[in-house]
């Protein structure tokens, strides 16, 4: 368990990120990934529930981790300590394109240009995902915005909440997600499966297929994760939710106290300040994560004893 930290120690690892303070970034940046996940997509071989196309947290960033092409590989990387994506192949070449106030347009042409220079050739749905009133990304010159304080503070706190959902994920040994970042919904996320089938979901989120919704939750989950916020949520916040949504499951005792159950999200939440500001911010963070997946197994019948461990001590 983490040591207790204060003061500037605390800014540097559980840093502030006021939404209001860098949500025009936020939207830049969001597009970016978008962009970038996308290309991932388009040709990584398809695995269950979208797994191929989310981002992975890095000591310097974010990821797309290897992606095929043909007989080579190559990797895509958002740098956030240098300010740069970086584009790498396995043929020994890398390139970089500077992550500084610019267009969603321009950024677009770049990363494409590049692609193609290296000799890889790819298409890609151009218009954004998950947003309300996107912009084809050729055409988006209305997000510009790169405050590179702001966007190192949003990787500093994904370090941290990898670090620890993957600790939490490791309690499992049923069907789970790797921890990914969802550049759709721009979330860090971690969903643990019971093994049963689920009903059909019902769809209807914005800009998305609601076949891609279908298949993303095929079977019974338990789902946490980390989101900024935006729109009706001011702030940066942990989430947990449950698909299908079991009986008493909004009304069931979780942990911490300050955390409660969002009627309009249908998911429980836990302002990421409450965390960011409690002595032992990683146990305040597993008390959310554990008691929100008990409230789920417990009243979802899931067979515990045939999908969890007991946690190993790291030494």
């Amino acid at each position: 368990m983490a040591q207790p930290v204060h003061g500037t120690l605390t800014d540097t690892i559980w840093p502030s990120l006021p939404l209001t303070e860098w949500q025009d970034t936020y939207a830049t940046l969001h597009m970016w990934t978008q962009i970038i996940g996308k290309v991932r997509l388009a040709l990584a071989p398809k695995l269950n529930h979208w797994w191929q196309s989310t981002l992975y947290v890095t000591p310097h960033g974010l990821t797309t981790s290897s992606i095929p092409y043909g007989t080579r590989t190559f990797e895509m990387s958002f740098d956030f300590l240098e300010h740069h994506l970086q584009i790498e192949t396995s043929d020994g070449s890398t390139r970089r394109i500077p992550l500084v106030p610019r267009s969603v347009a321009d950024f677009y042409q770049d990363v494409m240009s590049i692609l193609s220079a290296s000799g890889i050739e790819v298409r890609i749905w151009t218009m954004p995902q998950e947003v309300a009133e996107p912009i084809p990304f050729e055409q988006d010159y209305k997000h510009t915005a790169y405050d590179p304080e702001y966007a190192q503070r949003l990787w500093r706190i994904l370090v941290q909440v990898d670090r620890v959902m993957t600790a939490f994920r490791s309690r499992f040994i049923g069907k789970c997600s790797p921890v990914h970042f969802f550049w759709g919904s721009f979330d860090l996320a971690v969903t643990r499966f019971s093994g049963s089938r689920a009903p059909e979901h019902p769809g209807g989120v914005p800009n998305m297929a609601d076949w891609v919704t279908r298949e993303a939750y095929s079977h019974e989950v338990s789902s946490c994760g980390f989101w900024p916020g935006g729109g009706a949520v001011v702030e940066p916040v942990f989430y947990s939710y449950a698909y299908p949504e079991p009986e008493g499951f909004r009304n069931y005792p979780v942990q911490p106290k300050e955390a409660f159950y969002s009627s309009q999200m249908q998911e429980f939440i836990l302002p990421y300040e409450v965390v960011r500001q409690a002595n032992d911010p990683d146990a305040v963070l597993l008390a959310f994560l554990q008691s929100t997946y008990d409230a789920a197994a417990n009243l979802g019948n899931w067979e515990r004893a045939a999908l969890e461990c007991t946690p190993v001590l790291q030494i």
